[in-house]
């Protein structure tokens, strides 16, 4: 069964940085454009990044430009997302998720807490 799970998340302080992990398996890996949605406290889901695997283009929502980074390690099934200089708005559970031409598939989130 396909599935991607989340880890790295956790409390820190304002101005810190994080690593988030997604690692998927039952699925073929490099078939898939990877993404990371978050939900605040009392907000709808956003986007936040993705990895395309069709040519490994990145994107990222307007409020994390500068501070995240999306990346691929193919070899072990992951996708990460490096957040530097984190604020208070960046708190939320954090989603992974796999997108192909047939499916998507959720990963259950990961609590980011942002602390000052």
């Amino acid at each position: 069964q396909a599935q991607v799970v989340e880890s790295g998340g956790g409390l820190v302080q304002t101005g810190r940085s994080l690593r988030l992990s997604c690692t998927a398996s039952g699925l073929t890996f490099n078939q898939y454009t990877m993404a990371w949605f978050r939900q605040g406290p009392g907000k709808e889901r956003e986007f936040v990044a993705s990895h395309v695997h069709k040519d490994g283009s990145t994107y990222y929502a307007d409020s994390v430009k500068g501070r995240f980074t999306i990346t691929r390690d193919i070899a072990k099934n992951t996708v990460y997302l490096q957040m530097n200089n984190l604020r208070l708005e960046d708190t939320g559970v954090y989603y992974c998720k796999a997108i192909s031409d047939y499916d998507t598939i959720w990963g259950q989130g990961t609590q980011d807490t942002v602390s000052s």
